[in-house]
């Protein structure tokens, strides 16, 4: 009984790796050159469209809670990113490896890995609800949520999610070209962020960035981490509130 049981996590541990593995290191093939006058393009497009999306959104998050003009800004900022990205040049959806080596859309497994970002944005809530003043941080997120139709914050937020990836796994993951990918368009992503003077968000973009950007560099695509934002950014919009009212 006791060997049956250590051979079961030890099974359970293995798997993990190999998903883990495949989902953030191992990346499939592709072929997504583009000529260098698009490339320039995407570069100049990309340029424009973060400075004016960093500017709404540091407007829109620092508006009180409770006011429309909240709703609208966001609704504002989606439209920004998804029309940069789209500008800026061709997307692609990307593939992800199967258990037996073959190719699939990415849908199975930026799903499970949505879910396991959750989870350990969850457990750091329980170590947050013990700092007064990062408690207040999320909060202060949080009760856009709390006074406003919360219907309608999970459409804008699941539209958000969606358009950022666009963006910032998208076109402009394409716009840095070959090396630092993940880094440079994560570090672009936490200084946008930055604009809300919000430190939890901050962190929180720093994290996801580097999740979905190994993503994208693995799958050579903006479905997968569109999905696993999305995962994300909803759960984390029912949950934590809840959460932290019970920690508090």
């Amino acid at each position: 009984m006791t060997a049956g049981g250590s051979r079961r996590p030890t099974a359970r541990a293995h798997e993990l790796r190999r998903f883990l593995q495949a989902a953030l290191l191992r990346p499939v093939p592709r072929d997504h050159r583009e000529p260098d006058r698009a490339f320039r393009r995407r570069r100049v497009v990309c340029t424009v469209t973060l400075v004016v999306g960093a500017v709404v959104l540091g407007l829109g998050l620092n508006a009180p809670p409770g006011d429309p003009l909240f709703l609208v800004l966001t609704a504002v900022l989606a439209l920004v990113w998804l029309g940069g990205a789209l500008a800026a040049g061709p997307l692609h959806l990307g593939r992800a490896w199967t258990r037996r080596g073959g190719l699939v859309r990415p849908v199975v497994q930026s799903l499970a890995l949505g879910l396991l970002a959750v989870a350990v944005f969850c457990a750091g809530a329980v170590l947050v609800a013990q700092v007064p003043p990062l408690r207040e941080a999320v909060n202060e997120v949080l009760d856009h949520a709390r006074y406003a139709s919360l219907p309608l914050v999970a459409l804008i937020t699941l539209v958000n999610g969606l358009a950022e990836e666009m963006f910032f796994r998208g076109a402009l993951y394409a716009a840095v070209g070959a090396g630092r990918q993940v880094l440079v368009t994560t570090g672009l992503y936490v200084l946008v962020t930055a604009a809300t003077g919000n430190l939890m968000l901050v962190v929180a973009a720093a994290v996801l960035g580097l999740l979905v950007g190994a993503q994208r560099r693995v799958t050579g695509g903006v479905l997968g981490p569109a999905l696993t934002h999305v995962v994300w950014s909803l759960s984390l919009l029912f949950l934590l509130p809840p959460l932290l009212a019970a920690l508090s």
